[in-house]
């Protein structure tokens, strides 16, 4: 049996290298994953202040309000920083088509078959 270990009462966010950590968007109200992105300290400063999600974006070294040009936005309802400090996992309303580029609801469409990552049409 694994002993439970008294955490920490603060913890703060473990930046890697880049200044960054993962943050994965769910689904508020169904639990769904829809995404991963990545976020630094002004990305997360400025979605605690205003509860609407900032990432940062690696390919553009920006910051990424979401929703800005494709109108999908999210909405915070909770943040939680996971046990080791290196997570954050954010609970959204989101709103327009879904949180994908592609224009699905999740990011998250592929699965193993064949030896081959393939399309799902449950995504």
């Amino acid at each position: 049996m694994t002993e439970l270990k008294t955490p920490p009462d603060t913890l703060s966010p473990r930046w890697n290298e880049q200044g960054l950590i993962p943050a994965i968007a769910q689904d508020a109200d169904t639990g769904e994953v829809l995404m991963l992105a990545w976020m630094n300290a002004e990305a997360l400063a400025q979605t605690l202040a205003s509860r609407h999600v900032v990432y940062w974006s690696r390919s553009r070294q920006a910051l990424w309000r979401k929703g800005d040009t494709s109108g999908n936005t999210q909405e915070l309802v909770d943040i939680r920083l996971d046990c080791d400090g290196d997570t954050l996992l954010l609970r959204v309303h989101q709103n327009g088509a879904g949180a994908c580029h592609t224009g699905r609801r999740t990011c998250f469409f592929y699965r193993p078959a064949d030896g081959s990552w393939q399309l799902s049409e449950e995504g």
